[in-house]
C-alpha cells in the first residue's frame, strides 16, 4: 500500500436520535479495524441534543456540528474541513464496517490514478427481506444491487455509505454540491455521483475503483421495505438524476444507468417470470412486476425533474418541494 492506514480519516454523518444506537455501533466497528483510522469524525447535522449525547457517549472521537447547509452534502463538507488524513473514508450512521474495511479500501490507492474507492454494502434486514423485493433494486435501501461488479474494477462512482477519496482532490475540485443530496429523511441522493463525475471531468486520467472485499453491513429498517417507500425512493432517484445531469451532462450522468436499464433489468424481469412459471415461485411474478414498476416510476421522476428544472431558479428548493409533496400524498393515501 502506498498509504498507511493511519492516514485515513473516517467521517460519519448523523442527523437523528432515532439512529443513536446504530451510530454508536457504527463508531465501534471503525474502532475495531484491522488497521486503525487516523481519526473518527462525527458530523451532527443541526441537532443540538444528538450532538451532546454523542459527545458524552463516545468522548474519544471528534464530534462537530454541521457548519454548512442543512443536509448530507453540507455535513460531509464540514467533515472534510476537519479531516487531517491523506485519505478520507465515509460510512453511514446505520452501517457496520467489517474489520478489514479500511484496509481493503486502501488497497486501490496503490495506483496513483485512483482518486477514490468504494466497496460492497450488504443489507442487514431488520426483518426478513420481502419476497417481492428484487435484488436489482437493493439500491433503494442503500445497498449493493444485482448488476454491480463482483470483482475489482473501474466504476463511475461508489455508493455513498461506503467510499473513500484522496483528501487532496477536494482542494482541487471543491466539495459535495449542496442541493443535490439527502436532507433529513427525504430519500434523495446524487451528491457523490455528481462529485465523482466532476472529478473525472476536471482530473483527466483519474479513476474510481470498486473494491468488493471492502464490505459493510447496512441496516434496513422495516419502514424501508414497504411498497410506498419503494415507489417514493424510485421517484426520488429520477429527480436526483435530473439534477445531476443538469450539472454534469446527460452522457456522463447516465452512463451507468444505460447498461443497468438495458441489460440488468430485462434479465431480472425474465428471471422473475421464469421463477414464477417453472419453479412455481409466485413471488417471482411480483419481483418482475416490481422491476417494471420501479423503472417506470424512476423514469417518470426523471422526466418531471427535467421539466421542472427548466423553469426553476432554486434547484435545492425544487427537489425537496417535490419530495415533500409526494410524501404528503403517500401519508394521506392519495398516491
Amino acid at each position: 500500500m502506498t498509504h498507511r492506514a493511519d492516514g485515513i480519516s473516517v467521517i460519519i454523518c448523523a442527523y437523528t436520535e432515532e439512529r443513536f444506537d446504530n451510530l454508536v455501533i457504527a463508531i465501534e466497528s471503525v474502532k475495531q479495524q484491522t488497521v486503525p483510522a487516523r481519526e473518527i469524525i462525527i458530523v451532527i447535522d443541526h441537532n443540538a441534543r444528538l450532538l451532546m449525547r454523542i459527545r458524552i457517549k463516545v468522548p474519544d472521537v471528534v464530534v462537530v456540528e454541521n457548519s454548512g447547509d442543512h443536509g448530507l452534502a453540507g455535513a460531509r463538507n464540514t467533515g472534510l474541513a476537519v479531516a487531517t488524513g491523506s485519505l478520507v473514508a465515509f460510512l453511514d450512521d446505520d452501517a457496520i464496517a467489517t474489520p478489514s474495511w479500511l484496509e481493503q479500501l486502501c488497497v486501490g490507492f496503490a495506483d496513483h490514478r485512483v482518486i477514490g474507492t468504494g466497496g460492497t454494502l450488504t443489507p442487514l434486514w431488520e426483518l426478513k427481506e420481502p419476497a417481492w423485493f428484487p435484488a436489482e433494486f437493493h439500491w433503494v435501501v442503500g445497498c449493493s444491487y444485482l448488476g454491480m461488479p463482483q470483482t475489482v474494477t473501474s466504476i463511475r462512482n461508489p455508493i455513498g455509505a461506503n467510499m473513500a477519496f484522496r483528501r487532496r482532490i477536494f482542494d482541487e475540485i471543491g466539495g459535495f454540491q449542496a442541493g443535490i443530496g439527502r436532507v433529513g429523511s427525504h430519500p434523495i441522493s446524487g451528491e457523490e455521483t455528481e462529485l465523482c463525475i466532476r472529478a473525472r471531468q476536471l482530473l483527466p486520467g483519474s479513476m474510481f475503483l470498486h473494491q468488493p472485499q471492502a464490505n459493510v453491513f447496512h441496516h434496513v429498517p422495516v419502514k424501508r421495505t414497504t411498497w410506498d417507500y419503494f415507489c417514493l425512493r424510485c421517484y426520488s432517484e429520477g429527480l436526483s438524476k435530473a439534477i445531476v445531469t443538469q450539472s454534469t451532462g446527460t452522457r456522463d450522468g447516465l452512463a451507468s444507468e444505460r447498461a443497468y436499464m438495458f441489460r440488468t433489468l430485462p434479465i431480472g424481469v425474465l428471471r422473475g417470470f421464469s421463477d414464477g412459471l417453472f419453479r412455481l415461485d409466485f413471488a417471482g411474478w411480483a419481483r418482475a412486476g416490481a422491476i417494471i414498476a420501479g423503472l417506470s416510476i424512476t423514469v417518470w421522476g426523471y422526466v418531471i425533474g427535467k421539466a421542472s428544472i427548466h423553469v426553476a431558479i432554486d434547484h435545492k428548493k425544487l427537489v425537496h418541494k417535490i419530495i415533500q409533496e409526494k410524501q404528503e400524498k403517500m401519508l394521506s393515501g392519495k398516491y
